[in-house]
């Protein structure tokens, strides 16, 4: 690392080429070779609105930026040269570009990620320097849980953004719970009408005796998923909806009652759940069920269409916390147990899953759930998300089937950042920035034809105790930052990684945060007004597994 250039993510080189800055003026002109115009229109919109900078289509001269594609770099790898002009930011595919254009943007100064100049007039210099680098994980993703609160279509671009600016290309959407359905689907529309929304909140962990007692909910239409889906693809996101069955389905069974286990308990009875947890109320497994949620998919499937984008043919199904009390004493479920040939509930869970696996395989889409879903085995293509430990990544990694990992023991962001008391609503371990920035995604058992199977890593944001977006903001940053780094950069193992580099860097990535409008938690600890004092949490002590 150069001095005076904090990068986050760390590059993998990053060398001085001469002593000095250099400026860039109203006339700097940017000229965008074939399939690097979508990155122009980006730096004209976003740098150029900050900055004032018009970056006029280019001329001749030094005083230039230019775009490329170059075949020797890795299709997300870029080479970034600031040595007086042109400037030069090329890229082994339009992502490369676009992953340099974030670096650009950092070189600029917290300023440049403003939403309009703060110094109309003023030059705008950058080292001299030059960047190389690539990522280590193909999926580095976050994931934001929009089901237990909801976060407006705004919210959700915005959050996108961030995610772009910290080099992130994986959005994983969780749409559906027992606490709220946020996707428009036209042919059930109770889905909607219903399912959406929630008569009262509890505020606090779920032994709390707080109430927040007023409607809460939302939902994005068809044509606010299509903007998602495409103001993500123009930054290089693929966004990975997450439609959550058989367990965590209340909010769909209050609004579609014959979903559920009517023969064992009054559906017609239930309403979107308003506190936190895992609801007993689990889809039923009957042919009703299957023909429902085949038609919820078969709209998923058009909404998130699957196009060149490495990760876009994935449907999260979820898969997990599959309560089996009310199939115990169903007896059409041990009818179906019966018909089917299975042993036991357990079973009549793994064959929903693959159900659903098998539905996606057959119109060309890659089925991905919770680790979960290894329990009575996947098809070829499935794909599993490795939350509670290292464990499920392992055993799918052995089986032959791609992996992303996001143990909750360390990238669940809604656990607590420090064990102090002023922590608003401390859930879970603490996870300090440091712990984040020491994680390592791909488990030391695996062998290394094995571990080819992470396809990455991310980060997850659960919502229960996040009642808007401040409080999101809260929990997710800086930490997200460290997760970035973990994810792109080629880091040294965990007890080996330079924290104090990282921390030197964060101090100049604070002024980009606060020029964005984050409000992420400070290193001294919560603000006032981000604390949370009698709200009850459920700290847990002691350490986290060992990998």
């Amino acid at each position: 690392m150069t001095d005076n250039v904090d990068l986050i993510p760390a590059p993998a080189r990053c060398s001085r080429n001469t002593a000095g800055r250099t400026s860039l003026g109203s006339g700097t002109a940017l000229e965008a070779r074939p399939g690097t115009e979508g990155v122009a229109r980006w730096l004209r919109a976003t740098v150029g609105a900050a900055t004032g900078l018009p970056f006029p289509e280019a001329g001749e001269g030094a005083d230039r930026l230019v775009l490329s594609i170059e075949p020797d770099l890795p299709p997300e790898g870029y080479r970034l040269v600031s040595d007086g002009g042109p400037y030069r930011i090329q890229g082994g595919g339009a992502a490369g570009v676009f992953w340099g254009a974030q670096t650009f943007r950092q070189l600029l100064g917290p300023d440049a990620f403003r939403r309009a100049p703060v110094r109309p007039g003023r030059e705008w210099d950058l080292p001299r320097v030059t960047v190389e680098d690539s990522p280590r994980f193909r999926w580095r993703g976050l994931m934001l849980d929009v089901a237990r609160h909801f976060m407006p279509k705004e919210g959700v671009l915005r959050y996108l953004d961030l995610m772009a600016a910290h080099k992130l290309n994986v959005f994983h959407f969780h749409l559906t719970d027992d606490q709220g359905w946020r996707i428009e689907i036209r042919r059930h529309p109770r889905l909607t009408e219903v399912a959406s929304w929630r008569a009262r909140t509890k505020f606090g962990h779920r032994a709390s005796p707080l109430w927040e007692e007023k409607p809460h909910g939302g939902y994005y239409t068809q044509d606010d998923i299509r903007e998602i889906v495409a103001y993500a693809a123009e930054r290089h996101i693929t966004v990975v909806p997450e439609i959550d069955v058989p367990g965590h389905s209340q909010a769909a069974v209050a609004a579609y009652p014959e979903l559920g286990n009517t023969d064992v308990t009054d559906t017609t009875a239930l309403t979107v759940w308003d506190t936190w947890g895992i609801s007993a109320d689990v889809l039923a497994p009957t042919d009703t069920t299957l023909r429902f949620y085949e038609g919820v998919f078969e709209e998923v499937l058009e909404l998130f269409p699957a196009d060149a984008a490495e990760f876009s043919a994935f449907i999260h199904i979820g898969g997990d916390e599959c309560r089996k009390e009310q199939w115990s004493e169903s007896v059409a479920a041990k009818t179906r147990i019966a018909e089917l040939g299975l042993a036991d509930e357990d079973e009549l869970q793994s064959w929903f899953i693959g159900h659903f696996d098998k539905w996606l395989t057959a119109r060309g889409r890659r089925l991905i759930g919770w680790d979960e879903i290894l329990e009575g085995g996947l098809a070829p293509g499935a794909a599993v998300s490795s939350w509670r430990g290292y464990g499920g990544g392992v055993a799918a990694a052995r089986a032959g089937h791609d992996v992303v990992m996001c143990p909750e023991q360390y990238v669940y962001l809604d656990h607590r950042q420090a064990p102090g008391e002023d922590e608003p609503v401390p859930i879970g371990f603490v996870r300090t920035l440091e712990d984040v920035y020491r994680f390592e995604p791909v488990p030391s058992q695996l062998s290394e034809a094995e571990a080819r199977h992470v396809l990455g890593t991310q980060a997850n944001v659960w919502t229960e105790v996040m009642e808007d977006a401040a409080r999101v903001d809260y929990q997710t940053f800086p930490r997200l930052a460290a997760f970035a780094e973990v994810a792109w950069s080629s880091l040294p193992a965990p007890q080996e990684r330079d924290f104090a580099d990282f921390e030197r860097r964060m101090a100049a990535h604070y002024g980009r945060l606060d020029a964005l409008g984050v409000a992420y938690r400070p290193p001294s600890g919560p603000r006032p007004w981000q604390r949370r004092p009698g709200v009850l949490g459920r700290p847990l002590e002691g350490p986290p597994p060992n990998r």
